[in-house]
């Protein structure tokens, strides 16, 4: 019963986050109601048994939309002082949201403890006795151990080639020279700091 009422709490919240991402004008709320939408649907691969994709979801996905919340923060022109004028009006709204997450990981820890729902075995068996995630690395290092070894050759010609393609002689590009930058001095690489106003370029 609690598994049945986890997934639909877990799969209506993908949703409705999936779709304010869409809506929200601004982008950073558009970032962070997608950081929602990644953390319910690690919730939901948690209900079905498959943990390994529930760790990817929060570590890898999460962790890039984090590196581009920051890279929105960044590139837009905001102003901080109104941002921390209204800190406490939305002070309440964040309570709630942070009270929201946590029980949520409270109720996904306590239906997988009482078992996977029923669609569990057929999207991800298991031996008895085995987790997701023993089982994956089983089949990665025994059956497929050739197939893994070949994609990790791949990626690593695909970085020699891009290393490779980038150190090439082009005409009108300055190459790379390591020396001159070596016997550089540091009053000639930095610069005091400087207010830049936004939009106005940088004056190298």
């Amino acid at each position: 019963m609690i598994q049945t009422i986890a997934f639909y709490l877990f799969a209506t919240i993908v949703i409705a986050s999936g779709a304010l991402t869409i809506v929200a004008r601004n982008p950073v709320h558009s970032v962070l109601w997608l950081i929602l939408a990644f953390f319910n649907a690690a919730g939901l691969m948690v209900l079905v048994g498959a943990e390994f994709i529930a760790m990817l979801l929060v570590i890898v996905y999460v962790g890039a939309v984090a590196v581009l919340f920051l890279f929105v923060v960044m590139m837009l022109d905001i102003d901080f002082s109104e941002v921390r004028a209204g800190f406490g009006r939305y002070l309440p709204f964040g309570v709630l949201l942070v009270v929201v997450l946590a029980a949520e990981i409270i109720f996904a820890v306590g239906a997988w403890s009482a078992g996977g729902i029923g669609l569990g075995a057929a999207t991800s068996p298991t031996p008895e006795g085995m987790s997701n995630i023993q089982a994956l690395g089983v089949l990665l290092y025994t059956r497929y151990l050739y197939i893994f070894e070949a994609a990790g050759l791949v990626l690593l010609v695909a970085m020699i080639g891009a290393i490779v393609l980038t150190h090439r002689t082009r005409g009108g590009v300055r190459a790379q020279n390591i020396r001159h930058q070596n016997q550089r001095r540091p009053q000639d690489a930095v610069r005091n700091v400087v207010d830049q106003p936004s939009g106005k370029g940088v004056t190298l």
